[in-house]
């Protein structure tokens, strides 16, 4: 596909680097080159992906001429976006970075702003450190900005069959104005399982990369399967993808993490979305002495309401959590029953 304005001919399939820091870096190398092996040319990593721009490196610089990466910068001053552009280079080893990306900013920056990003965006193209110009928000009104701004050549924003018709409108905008837009959580952060109903949900957008976050060789091989199958919506996977908006449309956690650190160190995107795990996913370890340990937590919550300040989808956290540790404890003492 032809990602928007930026003119990069991108494999359907892109990989999402997020989860690969969770990886050594063996496996990691394996998993990247097995995905440059077949055919995977497009490449998302952050500076705050730990050692994620770090394994890319080391995996694909020999083959760097045949490849896109797009990484992101989460710094809000111009000495942090040159510090950033510089360390990810380094670690990437390469001399320019395809698309780079704002790291989802509390604002769109623009330019005259006075915060001098957009200028240093800008100044880095001129010098040839990188070819395109991008952002990624998970906020509405941030994304509608960027479109309308006419400064960005992509826009990476969370997509998936789950989306809202306001969500929809993005990717329709990006199209008429020839933005390329990147699908991040096109799993839903995991709460979508059905590779194949989110692939052939994708093929209906012909301006929409999704990124899939892939860590295991086993996830990489979906999609790659699915490709290969050429995969399109049919009446099964239409019924898939009802029965998953029944479910889960709706005021539900993405996991995206932008709630931390929690002041009483609860972790919010386990925490807040255990109804749904512990459903959808009964063979996982939900009832573990760890995981309780993790939901008694919830009882330290201050309601500081730091954590719906810092949320991109406004969500009310500190009702999630309670209404999560209710129905938990309900299924620990047998009050409700899980398939």
């Amino acid at each position: 596909m032809r990602l928007g304005k930026t003119n990069l001919t991108v494999n359907k399939n892109g990989f999402g680097a997020l989860p690969i820091q969770r990886r050594n870096i063996e496996d990691s190398i394996k998993i990247l080159q097995n995905a440059y092996e077949n055919g995977i040319n497009f490449y998302d990593t952050a500076r705050v992906y730990t050692d994620s721009e770090e394994k890319i490196g080391l995996a694909l610089n020999d083959v760097r001429e045949n490849i896109y990466i797009a990484s992101k910068t989460f710094s809000q001053n111009v000495e942090g976006f040159w510090n950033d552009i510089e360390t990810s280079l380094k670690y990437l080893q390469t001399d320019y970075i395809d698309i780079y990306q704002f790291h989802n900013p509390p604002f769109c920056p623009k330019l005259g702003d006075g915060t001098g990003l957009y200028e240093a965006m800008l100044e880095a193209k001129k010098q040839g450190l990188i070819k395109h110009i991008g952002i990624s928000t998970h906020q509405y009104t941030i994304a509608n900005e960027v479109i309308e701004s006419n400064l960005y050549e992509t826009l990476q924003f969370p997509f998936s069959y789950l989306t809202s018709d306001k969500e929809l409108e993005i990717v329709k905008k990006c199209k008429i104005k020839d933005i390329g837009f990147i699908a991040m959580k096109a799993m839903a952060g995991g709460l979508i399982q059905n590779a194949k109903s989110s692939y052939a949900f994708m093929q209906k957008f012909d301006n929409v990369l999704p990124i899939w976050g892939i860590q295991k060789q086993s996830e990489l091989d979906e999609f790659l399967n699915c490709q290969k199958s050429n995969i399109q919506l049919d009446n099964k996977l239409i019924l898939e993808i009802e029965k998953d908006k029944k479910e889960l449309q709706g005021d539900f956690c993405r996991g995206c993490g932008y709630c931390n650190p929690c002041i009483a160190n609860i972790e919010i995107s386990t925490c807040a979305r255990m109804s749904l795990w512990i459903r959808r996913f009964p063979t996982e370890p939900c009832l573990t002495k760890e995981t309780q340990e993790k939901m008694n937590k919830i009882n330290d919550c201050i309601e500081c309401l730091e954590c719906i300040k810092k949320c991109p989808y406004k969500l009310n956290i500190p009702q999630l959590l309670k209404e999560n540790y209710k129905d938990y404890q309900n299924i620990l003492s047998g009050k409700t029953k899980i398939e």
